[in-house]
């Protein structure tokens, strides 16, 4: 059975609407005024906004303030918490300051390794993993007390989110469990470009059992050109670009609108595979053209 809704997000996904998740990250400024400019256009137009926790190990401002800034302007932040950067008494107490400023929604992760970004001298925390977050996050609020068993009260309300990959092949539905019995209630997965790959994985979670359990919102996302699909098959972990959209690509005079295009077929026929509660739309810098994704789909 479901939680009851702790979360305009969450309670949209109970009434069983069909969702749109967009994603940003944070900017390298002090001024909150360029994070607002920077999300303006999916205001009132993606139902929660993913604010990226330093990706690629690149620091930008504070994820965790980022999504107060959207809380306390109107907007419904998914605040990703990853395990790199924090040892779990910090992790905690954000959690904590987090819920006491209208924060609810939370992703948990690992975290892209330092090595790969800007500084990389940076040393990884990982005081605990991301599934250990999971469970820290769902003993707050669900027992009302820290790991010590020191009380919590009032306790915090958390809508508590966990990554996925969906790849050709069988997915594992006992990890997949697991994450839920550590308290996952949603899932948001890695970019799915291949319907079909998607259909055969979700009906396997679907014989399993787990979407009785779980939401699931799958990623997608525009291209600039073909080159930045080729380079998503390359280096991003779980994706898989099918030559027939790279092709549309190289074929196209305008390969950002012909994107565009994509996308929305793409929607379209994963509103038709059971178990799909909804899409994330990612891209950096690329706030605009998802406002613009959403709402076209939402006129279809």
């Amino acid at each position: 059975m479901f939680m009851q809704p702790s979360s305009t997000f969450h309670n949209k996904l109970l009434k069983k609407n069909f969702v749109f998740t967009a994603e940003t990250t944070p900017p390298d400024s002090s001024d909150k005024n360029v994070l607002l400019k920077k999300i303006s256009s999916l205001k009132d137009i993606a139902d929660a906004i993913n604010v990226t926790d330093s990706p690629g190990a690149n620091v930008h401002m504070s994820s965790l303030v980022a999504s107060i800034i959207l809380a306390q302007n109107s907007f419904e932040p998914i605040l990703q918490f990853t395990v790199r950067d924090r040892n779990r008494l910090a992790l905690q107490g954000d959690l904590l300051g987090a819920a006491a400023l209208g924060v609810h929604n939370i992703l948990c992760l690992s975290g892209d390794d330092p090595s790969n970004g800007d500084q990389p001298q940076t040393k990884s925390v990982n005081d605990i993993d991301s599934l250990g977050l999971v469970s820290t996050a769902n003993m707050m609020k669900d027992k009302s007390q820290f790991p010590s068993g020191r009380k919590i009260d009032p306790p915090p309300y958390f809508f508590i989110g966990g990554a996925e990959v969906p790849t050709e092949g069988k997915p594992d539905p006992k990890k997949i469990k697991t994450k839920i019995d550590n308290g996952v209630n949603f899932f948001q997965t890695q970019y799915v470009f291949d319907h079909i790959v998607l259909k055969e994985y979700m009906k396997i979670l679907e014989d399993e059992g787990i979407f009785e359990k779980a939401f699931f919102i799958i990623g997608l996302g525009p291209f600039s050109s073909a080159k930045s699909a080729k380079w998503m098959n390359d280096n991003l972990f779980g994706v898989n670009v099918p030559d027939k959209i790279i092709n549309r690509l190289n074929q196209s005079k305008d390969p950002l609108d012909e994107s565009m295009k994509i996308c929305l077929e793409l929607i379209d026929l994963f509103k038709g595979i059971n178990g799909v509660n909804g899409v994330h739309l990612m891209g950096p810098n690329k706030e605009n053209i998802i406002a613009e994704i959403i709402k076209n789909s939402k006129k279809n």
